[in-house]
């Protein structure tokens, strides 16, 4: 897995290059990057997606702030993402 510029991280599946999101990811930045992806937050209870606060609070930070599991929330946004791209 290699790290690269805005806190994405990606691999190498078939060859092909495979971004992931992190929890350090800002939730802005995932939602605009990855649409898909505002069913899993709203579904984990994190319904702030369009506050101020959002665009630059990053996943773990609004997980913590809601009482959401951070880790649990990062696989279901790395699932709808992979899904879209199938």
């Amino acid at each position: 897995m290699v790290k690269v510029p805005g806190g994405f991280e990606h691999h190498f599946i078939n060859g092909e290059r495979v971004f992931m999101i992190t929890k350090d990811m800002s939730i802005g930045e995932v939602v605009r990057k990855y649409p898909e992806t505002i069913a899993v937050f709203l579904a984990h209870g994190l319904g702030c997606l369009g506050c101020a606060v959002a665009l630059f609070e990053n996943i773990e930070q609004g997980a913590k702030a809601h009482g959401i599991d951070v880790d649990a929330l990062v696989k279901d946004l790395n699932a709808a993402v992979s899904q879209s791209n199938s």
